[in-house]
């Protein structure tokens, strides 16, 4: 009998436990789900349109709003996403829970408006079969990434004629924005907004591990002496602090470069209840200070 029982109790445990890991499948594919129906609610209250970018690295989600074609772009780059779970844990799906960028496109008047997601955000390794955890960790800045986002956005560029573009990037976003920024030829101006400007000094702030596989926009910032560009930071920020702005300003080593406080905010703001004041301050080279 006590040996029925405890059969009884093992295959009871095992069924459990089968149910608990299709539970957690499960609420890890709606939570993903969530977070896409989140970022399609907000595009559409920006009158964005999804457009899917295909690269021969990755396929890009996109969401455009495109009233003036030939004229310039602005291009909104995502922050990191949900890269990590925990300091130590990677995430299995970067796709945002709070699409910062994204809710400033959709606030943005502009004719000629374009939101990207970085790699393997709402696109996942089925439809991208080159997402691995390193390109949303450890190489989300590498030159294989900055090249396929460099291409999406060539193409962006080819299906709406446009030849410039304007450069907005959030938190990691900023990061990306600048790398581009310094190797693209077509930039009018780059904003970022509590931008990941100097990976070095940053990571050494927080005591995390260096990112060999990436790049760092604050070797080259010299390349950007004679780019229109605007850094703004939030001054309750403690995960980049307004000091980053400040160095990368100097380090660009010209007048064109400028880094704005901006009172109130965090490192996810909320920065949209400020954008449309922000927006108004137009990048340009002068010998003005901050």
């Amino acid at each position: 009998m006590i040996n029925l029982i405890k059969k009884h109790l093992i295959k009871t445990t095992a069924s459990i436990n089968k149910f608990l890991i299709v539970l957690f499948l499960l609420s890890g594919t709606g939570c993903v789900a969530d977070r896409t129906t989140t970022a399609q609610d907000i595009a559409q209250k920006g009158q964005l349109t999804e457009k899917v970018v295909v690269t021969p690295e990755f396929s890009f989600l996109t969401w455009q709003r495109i009233n003036t074609p030939s004229q310039p772009l602005t291009i909104y780059i995502e922050g990191d996403g949900l890269a990590w779970i925990s300091r130590y844990q990677p995430s299995s799906d970067p796709t945002p829970k709070n699409p910062v960028a994204l809710r400033l496109a959709a606030l943005d008047p502009g004719n000629n408006v374009v939101y990207i997601a970085r790699p393997c955000q709402y696109i996942g390794v089925g439809s991208n079969p080159a997402c691995q955890i390193p390109y949303w960790t450890s190489k989300r800045f590498s030159a294989d990434v900055i090249n396929a986002m460099s291409e999406a956005i060539d193409k962006v560029k080819q299906s709406t004629s446009a030849t410039k573009i304007q450069l907005v990037g959030y938190s990691g976003g900023g990061t990306v924005a600048a790398l581009l920024a310094e190797q693209r030829k077509d930039v009018l101006s780059l904003r970022t907004v509590a931008g990941y400007l100097d990976i070095e000094y940053v990571n050494q702030l927080h005591h995390v591990s260096p990112m060999p596989d990436s790049l760092n926009p604050a070797d080259d910032a010299g390349k950007l002496a004679l780019t229109p560009q605007i850094h703004f930071s939030g001054a309750l920020d403690t995960l980049i602090t307004p000091e980053v702005a400040r160095r990368f300003t100097r380090q660009t080593g010209g007048s064109c470069a400028h880094a704005v406080l901006v009172p109130g905010m965090t490192h996810q703001g909320p920065w949209e209840t400020q954008w449309l004041y922000l927006l108004q301050q137009k990048p340009e080279c002068s010998n003005r200070e901050q």
